[in-house]
């Protein structure tokens, strides 16, 4: 009797490990095409937390179809976003971003210069005045913080 429960053993053993090396390793969609990263920095205008607003937005960012890796620092208001430019464009991410908690919170515009200024990220909610480049007293961005005039 004990040997029967041995050999039964030893056969589900053998059964078990021979079928978890019979999966096949067939390559994906992801792997048969070319990946062409890019990368793209975002001024995002909107948000007033760093719990709720900008992770909530590097989150849905990451989970987004073509995004291989995004990070956004509140209180630069910045998104940098590492992309596949064969599944996604700028004007994508930028849509995305404009769409997320039903497109009334956030507004995203590229950063095309290196230095990123307060006016970035607040030209449309703070209405940056010219001849200062300083943040209206009554903005509540968190990039206004300590430029205010």
């Amino acid at each position: 009797m004990q040997f029967q429960k041995f050999i039964c053993t030893l056969l589900i053993a053998c059964f078990t490990l021979t079928s978890c090396n019979s999966e096949k390793n067939t390559p994906t969609k992801a792997t048969l095409s070319t990946t062409e990263k890019q990368e793209v920095r975002l001024a995002i205008s909107g948000m007033t937390c760093e719990i709720g607003c900008a992770k909530t937005i590097e989150s849905k960012l990451n989970k987004k179809e073509g995004v291989l890796a995004a990070k956004v620092v509140f209180s630069d208001s910045i998104a940098t976003v590492e992309f596949d430019a064969n599944t996604l464009s700028k004007k994508d991410l930028i849509a995305f971003v404009d769409g997320i908690a039903g497109g009334d919170l956030y507004t995203a515009s590229e950063i095309t210069n290196e230095k990123h200024t307060c006016a970035d990220a607040c030209k449309s909610t703070c209405e940056m005045k010219e001849s200062k480049k300083t943040c209206k007293e009554d903005c509540k961005m968190e990039c206004c913080k300590d430029k205010k005039a």
